[in-house]
């Protein structure tokens, strides 16, 4: 029987770390990556909030538990991090958080709050009064167009708007291709984030229908602060590894910035703007036959 983990709070975490190429094992109690050679090389799992798993690497059924039972957030990802195929749940949303989110999201009036703080934040501004969601998303998409704009010609970027296809990446050019580095990079700590606090990435209120909306609603708050500014200047510099430059500057970005303690406190300021209670038990629900253990993580992760 292993012991008992003490789960470092996310706010604490290393952002994430990039793994190719080796079998992901536990050994001797540790989190380790072995290369071909059967050198080991320890991953401090519990401090790290994403781990990104490139092509070339085995997980063990030992080192999925652990990264689970740790907190950290296992994402399946494409060379150099530009594809994100998979991700595996390191906790679960609680029902309280999930049923507000969900309530949250089916109210019209609520959801539309939410929408125009999320506005607010992104922009700096209050959106304008009298609009709906459909006009708000319209009005966004008019602005960030401006701002993808702006930031090429501030990185002397030859910019022809946002085009990309996930099937084929290289068709892409390489502007287009730093962006989808650089939020895919972003997508993966938003996503442990949003786990750890108990919420479910999938409810969103300005994207919709897509596994990762909620991930998308939060990410699209934070890209422009750092992120994007950095990834058109990458890509006006043309290296030979554009992707892997991108993958270290998110790295160093997301340190410095402390994005970790950020993420969650927004999402809590971006919910209460709905201006809704959390629901609470009903009185005819039944008890859990096991009661859970208290919870010494993040509030979304398992004990």
């Amino acid at each position: 029987m292993l012991p008992p983990l003490k789960p470092i709070a996310m706010k604490e975490r290393v952002s994430l770390v990039f793994i190719e190429k080796g079998q992901i094992d536990v050994k001797d109690g540790a989190f380790v990556v072995i290369d071909e050679t059967g050198i080991r090389t320890h991953i401090p799992v519990g401090s790290i909030a994403c781990i990104m798993l490139e092509p070339g690497t085995r997980v063990s059924h030992m080192a999925a538990a652990l990264a689970a039972r740790a907190g950290t957030l296992l994402v399946w990802v494409g060379e150099a991090g530009v594809r994100v195929y998979a991700s595996g749940q390191p906790g679960g949303a609680r029902s309280d958080r999930l049923l507000y989110q969900a309530k949250l999201a089916l109210d019209d009036a609520a959801r539309l709050k939410v929408v125009r703080k999320m506005y607010e934040i992104r922009f700096g501004e209050k959106p304008p009064e009298r609009r709906s969601v459909e006009q708000l998303r319209g009005i966004e998409g008019a602005r960030v167009k401006k701002i993808y704009q702006l930031l090429a010609k501030q990185a002397g970027v030859d910019w022809k708007g946002r085009n990309y296809d996930y099937t084929d990446w290289d068709s892409g050019d390489m502007a287009n291709r730093c962006l989808s580095a650089a939020t895919s990079c972003l997508y993966g700590i938003t996503e442990a984030a949003v786990l750890a606090a108990g919420y479910a990435p999938a409810i969103g209120f300005i994207h919709t229908g897509k596994p990762l909306s909620f991930v998308y609603d939060i990410a699209d708050l934070f890209k422009f602060d750092d992120i994007i500014p950095h990834a058109f200047k990458i890509a006006a510099k043309n290296y030979a590894q554009p992707e892997r430059e991108v993958r270290l500057m998110c790295r160093d970005v997301f340190r410095q910035s402390k994005i970790l303690r950020k993420i969650i406190p927004t999402i809590e300021e971006v919910l209460a703007a709905g201006e809704l209670a959390i629901p609470t038990p009903f009185e005819e629900s039944i008890a859990p036959a096991i009661p859970n253990p208290e919870n010494i993580g993040d509030v979304g992760h398992r004990s």
